[in-house]
């Protein structure tokens, strides 16, 4: 297949374009610079520009793209990068693969399962509403704008993503130095739920849909056994052999990094299952935390 990415620099999108490479597709890295190489398409999403004659006649476009929710507070302009970006990046993808001779067969856009909101024990699949929230909202207008692509008859996956687990990025990586000193420990209560996928799982998530025409409109991309956020810390705290006894009160956190983000992106429940994912047959490489933990 020919492809096309967008966020091809972040943690998942630089596992996908090295695995898609590796089987035998050509990939074609969206950047926001001059491009360098035969394989790199210069785009500026802020501005809707992208050069259409690149993606005329490619056969999937992956939409990765948008800024990272854990790099800073949550201040005004801070959300309003995030859902910009997200928006900016979808919009411009849709409208540039609708305005070209030969579409894209399919188009996988990137979301969350953020888009649920705090649900508390809510087992959660893809026929659940939305929450309530900033994560929710950006969430249902970052689907909405890929929405358009779908009602022009493309084949649209929205990639609801739960917690990516990688040592070498993401929220894992900045976990690990704490637990392997022995400091780690639950977030607040540690009764919510954490809907998590390995990065390995995730890439093969993607490939699936990609492949398989069954697979169409919001797909939780998450692992089949949500975990506590005590029971996560404890499971990380055997993998590396150290102790995880202090915990980060809720009070503590919503200081550091203020109300907004500490309720929904830490202390918030997410308890969503793979529905699509096992209903169209993915087998997952890691479906327990501790096989995801240990490699």
């Amino acid at each position: 297949m020919k492809i096309v990415v967008a966020g091809a620099s972040g943690l998942v999108g630089t596992a996908l374009v090295a695995a898609l490479q590796r089987d035998g597709h050509v990939v074609h890295r969206l950047v926001r610079r001059a491009a360098k190489t035969a394989d790199e398409i210069t785009w500026d999403p802020a501005r809707g520009e992208i050069d259409r004659r690149r993606i005329d006649g490619v056969d999937a476009v992956v939409n990765l793209a948008g800024e990272n929710l854990g790099a800073g507070r949550w201040t005004e302009a801070r959300r309003g990068r995030i859902l910009r970006s997200r928006i900016d990046a979808t919009r411009t993808l849709v409208a540039a693969m609708l305005g070209v001779a030969t579409r894209p067969t399919v188009f996988l856009s990137a979301s969350a399962v953020g888009f649920y909101g705090d649900r508390g024990d809510d087992v959660l699949t893809e026929s659940s509403g939305p929450g309530r929230g900033f994560l929710p909202e950006v969430c249902q207008a970052w689907e909405g704008a890929a929405q358009r692509a779908e009602e022009a008859g493309v084949r649209t996956v929205r990639l609801r993503f739960g917690v990516v687990l990688a040592a070498e990025g993401g929220a894992l990586a900045k976990m690990l130095p704490l637990f392997r000193l022995g400091l780690g420990g639950p977030l607040g209560s540690g009764r919510q739920w954490m809907s998590w996928i390995s990065l390995d799982d995730a890439i093969g998530a993607i490939v699936h849909a990609l492949r398989d025409e069954r697979v169409r409109g919001p797909v939780n991309v998450v692992a089949p056994a949500p975990v506590t956020n005590a029971d996560f810390t404890r499971e990380l705290a055997r993998a590396v052999r150290r102790p995880a006894f202090l915990p980060a009160p809720a009070w503590a956190l919503r200081l550091v990094l203020g109300k907004g983000m500490a309720d929904e992106a830490l202390l918030g429940s997410t308890r969503a299952e793979p529905g699509v994912l096992e209903g169209t047959g993915y087998a997952f490489r890691h479906p327990t935390l501790a096989a995801a933990l240990q490699g």
